[in-house]
């Protein structure tokens, strides 16, 4: 099917037929023909690579030539900037008097953004999207167009819930809305496409041909080929990773853990630098320059050796821009290795000509090692082969004998994607959307809750039965704890606090335990506060390791006084969860008394992005429990706005101006503060060459450029 044989504007057929797609590829074809561009449901469970975006774009673009408007909703952030920057290549074109315009939003949980309505296109997270509905953004009612990516996702324990609840929610606020979900390819796609009344698209074809195979002792089995691999060393996985490089392709490299990915890429690093040219060698030294410059710890160091030798490594444990620039430095051909964890799998677009998967199991806390889900496999093995640079592309599972041979071709390569099923039926999954529905008007009785739920995809696989006593409890939950008021008959009220929980986007049962806590502590400081916000079932935290439970069991008798509600050491389960909690406040409390991020990654052996994560939710709860401080019926702390400031930037109290200057952190703003400065002030007074002296030229002109900004929107008010 022909791009110029479709039925939309001349302006979106000549867009792409210009920039070289000028035919469908075949399941393309086929949503098309079951009615993309007629307005109609479409799940597409196709392969990675083979042009699900493609859909999405077709259909949103159609529905935007005739005055609509598009939500695409994604799992990740990094998705969400990905897709924004791929959409707002549409504003040439010239469907629109002032272009297609395009928004992104995936921050703060606890704003309308009803800026984003005046966009044509809207990306968001599946959690900003549940937040925007809770908020009653305004805008979300002129959705003609959502878009689900990664609908597959719904198995999810953690994401799962939110993602159903959110489309039950929209397509009971839109119900003449036209929904395009994407998925990889699952069991059960013919199931998930029922519940959203959509024409089903699934399909095996890619546009680069997948060859998926084993290695086991002196070459790779593919199903009908055997291919050979030199033995340049004394390791199986570098020499499958050497034969990809010496074919001119790149490759993905799998691994269990962070440990294990970070030890894999530091064995490679030497081998592969000996396939580098001269030209790759000096581009890959402006990457090691960048990766100091954004690098606070001891992985900042390992990466960017890594990275001079062609390789690195990607985990959540790196910062954003270290992610980013192993990202751009892999699709620009510089660095020809990455050794990842999973999660890469899942949400980035970057493939490569070779898939290693080292190690097919993964840990799990209470199963230990365990083999990874067929679907995660088929996430990894679909990013071998880059259309149009790869003349194929191959996924390798490195076996360690004959018999794991052949379970590897039966219940990986040969075997199909487990079945998709809801997640929702629990009380921690349906406590907080029983809230928000009741919050949100969309139900006020148990028979309207009842009704509601009868409209998701748990309903649709399970029935209600199941639901109802789970719904029953969460309803007796949220009474008891003042967020809803029991009216008889006429149902249920939410309260000022029930209001105020749901818009905040935090769990019920976390503001119950903040609500509670704060009663019961004796007196309140910094770290009473990180305690309470380390309590909640919102906040991620650490694992305890056998060596810390003395030096933790010395701490909270030191500091006894100022944590709350301490259990019985001989209730040891209970008492273990407390001891994380309290090493989790501990890292907070470490990061906000200004201790180096080289301090904190070591001493709790975690890596930059996680510190930035556990300050960033820290964050966030602390803003929560500063919004509750303003109920009239209950006696607050007025230390948490100073305090949920030092969380975002990790700062002592006397920094808390200075880091309202663009450009200046942590480190600059302690570096300007010892110097005498203390506020924007006393710095526009020192003058250019004085602030130059102490932070360079380029952070000097950004900083006085800011201020300058900031003096001209005070003349304006």
């Amino acid at each position: 099917m022909l791009i110029k044989s479709l039925d939309l504007p001349a302006d979106v057929r000549n867009f792409y037929i210009d920039s070289g797609i000028e035919e469908l590829y075949p399941p393309q074809s086929e949503a098309i023909e079951s009615g993309l561009l007629n307005g109609w449901n479409v799940l597409a469970a196709i392969p990675t690579a083979s042009g699900k975006t493609l859909l999405a774009e077709l259909a949103m673009l159609k529905s935007i030539s005739k005055g609509g408007k598009a939500l695409y909703i994604v799992p990740l952030r990094a998705l969400a900037s990905e897709k924004y920057n791929r959409f707002r290549e549409f504003s040439s074109i010239g469907i629109k008097e002032n272009g297609i315009r395009v928004g992104i939003s995936t921050g703060d949980f606890d704003y309308r953004d009803e800026w984003l309505g005046s966009n044509d296109i809207i990306v968001a997270t599946s959690e900003k999207t549940d937040s925007l509905l809770r908020n009653r953004t305004s805008w979300m009612s002129d959705i003609t167009t959502i878009v689900v990516d990664e609908v597959h996702l719904l198995n999810s324990a953690n994401r799962g819930p939110t993602l159903e609840i959110t489309l039950t929610k929209l397509m009971e606020l839109n119900p003449e809305c036209q929904i395009i979900a994407l998925s990889a390819t699952v069991g059960n796609a013919g199931d998930i496409a029922d519940w959203l009344d959509a024409g089903l698209v699934i399909s095996e074809w890619r546009p680069t041909t997948l060859h998926e195979g084993v290695f086991y002792g002196s070459g790779i089995d593919f199903r009908n080929s055997f291919k050979a691999i030199e033995a340049r060393t004394d390791d199986s996985s570098l020499n499958v990773l050497l034969d990809t490089l010496s074919d001119d392709g790149q490759c993905l490299v799998f691994e269990s853990s962070r440990r294990n990915c970070v030890g894999f890429a530091k064995k490679a690093g030497p081998v592969v630098a000996e396939t580098l040219d001269p030209e790759t060698s000096k581009a890959l030294e402006d990457l090691v320059l960048q990766i100091i410059e954004f690098g606070e710890s001891d992985i900042t160091y390992s990466l960017a050796e890594c990275v001079r030798n062609g390789v690195a490594f990607h985990h959540a444990g790196l910062n954003v821009k270290h992610r980013r620039i192993v990202e751009n430095g892999f699709k620009d051909n510089l660095i020809k290795v990455i050794c990842s964890t999973p999660t890469l799998a899942a949400g980035l677009n970057l493939p490569a000509r070779r898939v290693i998967v080292r190690n097919y199991k993964r840990y799990d806390p209470n199963f230990g090692m365990e083999p990874i889900p067929v679907l995660d496999y088929k996430q990894m093995a679909g990013r071998a082969g880059r259309p149009h640079l790869d003349p194929y592309g191959e996924s390798v599972i490195m076996a360690r004998s004959e018999d794991e041979v052949k379970s590897l071709f039966a219940n990986y390569i040969h075997a199909d994607a487990e079945d998709i099923t809801s997640k929702l039926g629990t009380e921690n999954a349906l406590r907080t959307h029983v809230l928000s529905t009741i919050v949100h008007g969309i139900a006020g009785t148990r028979d309207g809750l009842m009704s509601f739920m009868g409209s998701t995809f748990f309903a649709h696989q399970n029935g209600t039965d199941d639901l109802k006593a789970i719904v029953d409890e969460c309803l007796d939950f949220l009474v008891e704890h003042r967020m809803l008021d029991d009216q008889g008959d006429k149902g249920f009220v939410p309260t000022s606090l029930g209001k105020m929980v749901t818009t905040l986007y935090i769990d019920p049962l976390s503001a119950a335990l903040i609500v509670e806590g704060l009663e019961k502590a004796r007196y309140v400081t910094d770290l009473t506060l990180l305690h309470l916000v380390c309590r909640t079932p919102d906040m991620r935290l650490l694992y305890l390791r056998s060596k810390d439970y003395e030096g933790l069991n010395d701490f909270v008798i030191e500091h006894k006084d100022e944590l709350v509600d301490i259990p019985s050491p001989f209730k040891a389960t209970d008492y273990e969860f407390f001891l994380a909690e309290v090493k989790t406040a501990v890292l907070v409390l470490d990061w906000i008394n200004e201790r180096s991020v080289e301090y904190i990654t070591r001493k709790y052996n975690v890596g930059e992005g996680d510190v930035h994560v556990f300050a960033g939710i820290a964050c966030w709860l602390m803003h929560a429990i500063s919004v509750l401080s303003t109920l009239p019926d209950i006696k607050w702390p007025d230390v948490t706005p100073l305090l949920e400031k030092r969380l975002q930037y990790g700062i002592r109290p006397e920094l808390k101006d200075l880091v309202d200057i663009r450009g200046i952190g942590r480190s600059r703003a302690r570096v300007l503060y010892e110097s005498g400065f203390q506020n924007i002030d006393d710095v526009e007074t020192a003058g250019m060459d004085t602030i130059t002296a102490l932070i360079g030229p380029n952070l000097a002109i950004k900083v006085f450029d800011d201020i300058s900004m900031k003096n001209k929107m005070k003349v304006k008010v």
